[in-house]
């Protein structure tokens, strides 16, 4: 069912950022380039598989928030974007965040008590991001209905599903062998 994700995995170049492999995707970087059927099978294949009753999408700047977008506009559910910039707003919550190969501040806002959340992103590795941004939303007395990841990349995904106690829900799975990108299902397809 992602075809275009895929062939466009399989082709995707990969770069050293220390010792981490960084695949440059038009899902996970934009680049080289988003293309509408792109995302649309994307979206098509996470609304086949999953029940979304949720009130509102959660993505994370910045690359949930094409995701969001075009996930919000099939479903009519409104989204909010965890930001990489403080705006001093009530209720605002600030979250650090450490990835493999960055660390730095988002802030939650949009959110509050009761709320019930569909968390989406585009990539989970080392997992960093998604457990800041799940245990900032847990401490706020909300309901993580639904988590869903495009791309499974590392063992991120089950270090966040121990910590946080959240199912994380994944499109497809990567690895990286000898400088080429592997796909599979995820274990839960």
């Amino acid at each position: 069912m992602l075809k275009i994700l895929e062939k466009t995995l399989k082709k995707a170049p990969i770069i050293k950022k220390g010792e981490y492999n960084y695949f440059v995707h038009p899902i996970t970087d934009g680049i080289p380039l988003t293309t509408p059927e792109m995302l649309e099978e994307v979206v098509d294949e996470i609304t086949r598989r999953y029940t979304l009753d949720v009130d509102k999408i959660v993505c994370i700047e910045a690359m949930g928030i094409h995701l969001a977008t075009a996930l919000s506009l099939k479903t009519r559910i409104p989204f909010v974007v965890v930001r990489k910039r403080e705006y001093g707003l009530p209720g605002e919550v600030a979250v650090h965040q450490t990835t493999g190969y960055s660390e730095g501040e988002l802030y939650i806002n949009g959110i509050k008590k009761g709320d019930r959340l569909l968390v989406i992103d585009d990539v989970v590795s080392t997992g960093g991001t998604l457990l800041a941004v799940l245990e900032a939303l847990k401490k706020m007395d909300v309901e993580v209905a639904k988590v869903i990841v495009i791309i499974e990349k590392g063992e991120g995904k089950k270090l966040v599903e121990e910590k946080t106690g959240y199912k994380i829900n994944t499109l497809i799975k990567v690895d990286i062998v000898d400088d080429k990108i592997i796909t599979s299902p995820p274990e839960e397809a």
